[in-house]
């Protein structure tokens, strides 16, 4: 067989391995009480055989056996007998050389990867396992980002000590500030009363970058996978025994799911921790790009590109996402740096999700873009922005275009934006409001996520005044919370959420990176104005609407002179608004524009002015303030015979009219 990585690419590239040897069958272990069966791919081996182990580190093998090849160059060891709780490793004979490697569909494994786990999966589920359901959906997703150790590590959340940190907090239930029961709910409660319906839980595969043996304040975002279809060992209160991680996983998602929350998993196909994986080791250079001169594609930012237009690059990963979708019963997957997957991939994602769970269930939605270019093969196209249209509609795109519009650009802290100052952004703030011309479907609407500056630290470096600088995180939430899509938000945005300036927390210390739990009571008048629009965004069906139609019914009636405003009407049911008017006011000074008739027979009620994101509440109870009733807003009928509303400076002011 050829040597060099050029070689390797040049064979690849012919398509030949596609025709000969595409598996189509069930890849991996499959453990039972009465057998054993393994199963692995890899056409260059040789021969092969597996080593077993008491333990996942250390230790002889006590049995090493022969495997036998079949068709399409896979290799088969079967034995019967319970077996449950051994450790595994393959040895492969390619190109003259023994290599000793992990299983790529491993289940389980020991402490830091270094072995694969036989574990029939019937026994490490936990109670109730087998009733768990994800709640309904309701009108809205609102995705709150999550990170597993950031959640409960700090001390003031309340969490009992042995579980900070861990998958088995988010279990714990009633936590409060500083452990008084006196004191503001956290944890999930406090996420749930916030309004938040669906949580993003951070890379929660099996990573390189922690040692799950070592310190148990090492911390990494874990965007550097090894073992693709296991649950890292950190988050576990046990990681040297597979089946705890498992289990508690499971733990994780059952507690959500009880708690009202549905579940979605940031996934990372794109690129590996490095070039030492198990993919790597049993089909050298096929799970990899290489550029024309033999190197390793580096789109990711990370040294290597996952080769996804690959017919068995492919199968890999949808059979991973099926995995965890079926084993730990996850409602949907956000794609890192998506941009680097083919289109192709992504629609045969979307389409085997939708036929299993059904149409829209499962939500799916990723980053469009790549840290850099990849050397993806010519006669296939990346799930970028730009090829959006190639792309089904139900797979949704962060939409970075609003997130700068409203408060600069991610990649100079002191570029502003709409909120912050910068001048001729109307109209693309305008144009959020009407989804940028496309499906609302297709976007995810927010202004901070984990990469980057927190918003309240974005703000610092553009503005001096702590009052103006809250004035302006308000506005920048009533802009994105109200606009088509999928709103989302990262954890602790609404109170403040500061990293001390630093854009790149990777790998800074879990001190810096919690979730600082004291900011709720320091920044209470936040978390209450978050809650209150994201308590009308569920209750104004043209903003939840995602059919093609739906930002028709919006109408963009002023976008100049630093105010853009909207009018959306959509009939709904008791308990909603039928018609909304919304408009924002980026400049200091109280700004005056026209404010379209209600219906017949209806009166413009206020839902949002200014710092008080409740008023909608009172208008649904029937006790809702006429918006000509307000002193500040300064309704009069204009020259023209229509009507103008005084916009206060700095500030959202929205109307609605109760279905």
């Amino acid at each position: 067989m050829k040597k060099t990585p050029i070689q390797w690419k040049d064979y690849y590239r012919t398509n030949k391995e596609d025709a000969d040897y595409h598996y189509e069958g069930m890849l991996g272990p499959i453990v039972t009480k009465e057998k054993t069966l393994l199963r692995l791919w890899s056409p260059v081996a040789e021969k092969a055989c597996v080593s077993f182990f008491k333990d996942g580190t250390g230790g002889e093998a006590f049995l090493t056996e022969d495997m036998h090849r079949e068709k399409q160059g896979v290799w088969i060891w079967e034995k019967t007998g319970d077996l449950h709780g051994t450790y595994y490793v393959f040895k492969l004979f390619i190109e003259g050389n023994w290599i000793t490697s992990q299983d790529p569909y491993a289940t389980a494994c020991g402490v830091n990867g270094l072995r694969s786990m036989l574990v029939d999966l019937s026994r490490t589920q936990p109670e109730g396992w087998q009733e768990d359901t994800p709640p309904a959906r309701e009108a809205e997703d609102v995705i709150y980002e999550l990170h597993v150790k950031e959640f409960s590590w700090d001390p003031a959340g309340g969490f009992d000590p042995e579980v900070r940190g861990t998958y088995r907090a988010f279990a714990q239930r009633d936590t409060h500030l500083d452990g008084d029961p006196k004191g503001p709910a956290t944890g999930l409660s406090y996420v749930k009363a916030l309004g938040i319906n669906t949580l993003q839980i951070m890379p929660m595969y099996d990573y390189g970058s922690v040692d799950e043996a070592g310190d148990k304040e090492a911390f990494n975002w874990g965007y550097d996978p090894v073992n693709y279809n296991v649950p890292e060992g950190s988050y576990s209160t046990d990681p040297f025994h597979g089946e705890v991680r498992i289990r508690e996983a499971r733990e994780m998602v059952k507690a959500m799911h009880d708690a009202g929350f549905r579940v979605i998993m940031d996934v990372v196909y794109n690129h590996t921790f490095s070039l030492d994986t198990c993919l790597q080791k049993t089909m050298p250079w096929y799970f990899y790009r290489i550029d024309e001169k033999g190197n390793p594609s580096n789109g990711s930012g990370c040294g290597n590109d996952v080769a996804t237009e690959r017919s068995m690059v492919r199968k890999y990963i949808e059979d991973s996402v099926l995995y965890w979708a079926r084993e730990y019963h996850m409602d949907g997957f956000r794609f890192d740096l998506m941009g680097l997957l083919d289109v192709t991939l992504m629609n045969r994602i979307r389409k085997k999700l939708d036929a299993i769970y059904g149409e829209g269930e499962k939500v799916l939605y990723g980053e469009p873009w790549g840290a850099g270019d990849t050397h993806m093969e010519p006669d296939q196209m990346g799930s970028l922005k730009e090829n959006e249209e190639w792309l089904l509609p139900s797979i949704g795109m962060f939409q970075d275009d609003l997130r700068d519009g409203i408060k600069g650009s991610v990649f100079d802290d002191l570029d502003a934006g709409f909120v912050n100052g910068r001048e001729d952004m109307e109209e693309l703030i305008a144009a959020g409001f009407k989804a940028y011309g496309r499906p609302a479907s297709r976007w995810i609407s927010y202004v901070s996520c984990h990469d980057n500056l927190t918003l309240w630290d974005k703000l610092l470096c553009t503005t001096e005044e702590e009052t103006i600088r809250k004035r302006q995180n308000r506005l920048a939430a009533s802009i994105y919370l109200m606009c088509p899509g999928r709103p989302f938000l990262l954890s602790g945005e609404e109170f403040l959420r500061t990293k001390e300036g630093n854009d790149n927390t990777f790998n800074a210390p879990v001190t810096l990176n919690r979730l600082d739990w004291k900011l709720i009571r320091e920044n209470e008048d936040m978390v209450s104005f978050y809650r209150g629009l994201i308590g009308l965004r569920k209750r104004v069906p043209v903003l939840c609407a995602k059919d093609a139609e739906a930002a028709d019914r919006i109408r963009i009636l002023h976008s100049h002179g630093g105010v853009v405003s909207f009018m959306g009407t959509l009939e709904g049911e008791k308990g909603t608004f039928s018609a909304i008017f919304g408009a924002y006011n980026s400049l200091e000074d109280a700004q005056r524009i026209a404010l379209p008739k209600a219906p017949e027979g209806k009166i413009w009620q206020i839902l949002v002015k200014e710092d008080n994101s409740h008023l909608w509440e009172k208008a649904l109870a029937g006790e809702g303030l006429a918006a000509g009733s307000d002193p500040a807003l300064k309704i009069r009928i204009s020259p023209k015979g229509g009507y103008t509303v005084q916009i206060p400076g700095g500030s959202c002011v929205m109307l609605g009219i109760p279905a």
